[in-house]
């Protein structure tokens, strides 16, 4: 019995003699499955071929980047995040070692992990069994859940405080349960987003998908809501799943990148 990995997203599945006959995630309108087809890994075998590696990038006081090298499935990074008292994860990458385990546990261990979107479960239960840590996740993506594990907490709302400093919010878009993390800090607060909010190549404006590979927009009404709900925040740097980061100014990039998408989604942008 073996604990599959899909080797496009990087979801690990419930045990199981054989591989699954196709990732649900990927087989979804969001995501895809490659045109030479569904393959399929395990956690032991990736350590075992010695191939990859953690790398791990100081962003900032109290924020490390964490990246598979070289890149498996979607690419994303995770963040260790030392607020306050209190270490977390955001999001999750598949490749687990004792090198990385052992460098975390070092730096004081995990508190929480909590989870963007579906995209980014990889071997989440594998992390929160290493670091005896719970896992947040929005219930409304409680479905895409590919292997159950009683540390996986889903939480209802619109927000979750899980420390003085750090907070959940559920934007939804890309997924209903969609969620960005709030960091509420000395220096005016930081926003962590996955890709339900995205920093695009020009790295003063940000985008809303509904699927980024597939190319599939968003409801303008939807981008509204978000941007609207994200004015609350205080933030004025963000960071996204790729280790993209505004470091200045990104309260005022996320306002003006939501009026120009819906200004193009409504025909107001440009004249065709």
């Amino acid at each position: 019995m073996e604990n599959y990995i899909c080797v496009t997203c990087g979801a690990q599945y419930a045990l199981s003699s054989e591989p699954p006959t196709f990732c649900d995630i990927c087989t979804d309108e969001r995501q895809y499955v490659p045109d030479a087809g569904q393959k399929w890994t395990t956690l032991a075998n990736m350590q075992e071929g010695k191939s990859f590696t953690n790398e791990f990038v100081y962003q900032e006081e109290g924020v490390y980047s964490i990246t598979s090298k070289p890149k498996f499935a979607i690419g994303q990074g995770a963040y260790f995040i030392q607020s306050e008292g209190f270490n977390m994860l955001w999001d999750c990458i598949t490749y687990l070692d004792d090198v990385t385990s052992r460098k975390i546990k070092e730096m004081g261990g995990i508190d929480a992990i909590a989870i963007s979107h579906p995209h980014y479960y990889s071997t989440q239960v594998e992390w929160a069994e290493v670091f005896d840590a719970p896992i947040y996740i929005h219930e409304n993506d409680q479905s895409w859940v590919m292997r159950e594990s009683d540390k996986i907490e889903f939480w209802s709302g619109k927000k979750l405080k899980l420390s003085e400093e750090i907070s959940l919010h559920c934007l939804g878009g890309h997924f209903k349960g969609g969620t960005i993390l709030h960091w509420k800090d000395d220096n005016n607060g930081k926003l962590f987003t996955g890709d339900i909010i995205q920093i695009v190549p020009d790295s003063q404006w940000v985008s809303f998908m509904y699927s980024y590979p597939n190319l599939i927009p968003l409801p303008a009404s939807k981008v509204q809501n978000m941007a609207e709900y994200v004015n609350e925040l205080s933030f004025d740097r963000l960071y996204n799943a790729f280790n993209k980061v505004i470091r200045e100014n990104a309260h005022s990039a996320v306002q003006k990148s939501a009026k120009r998408y819906i200004d193009a989604i409504e025909g107001r942008l440009f004249d065709i």
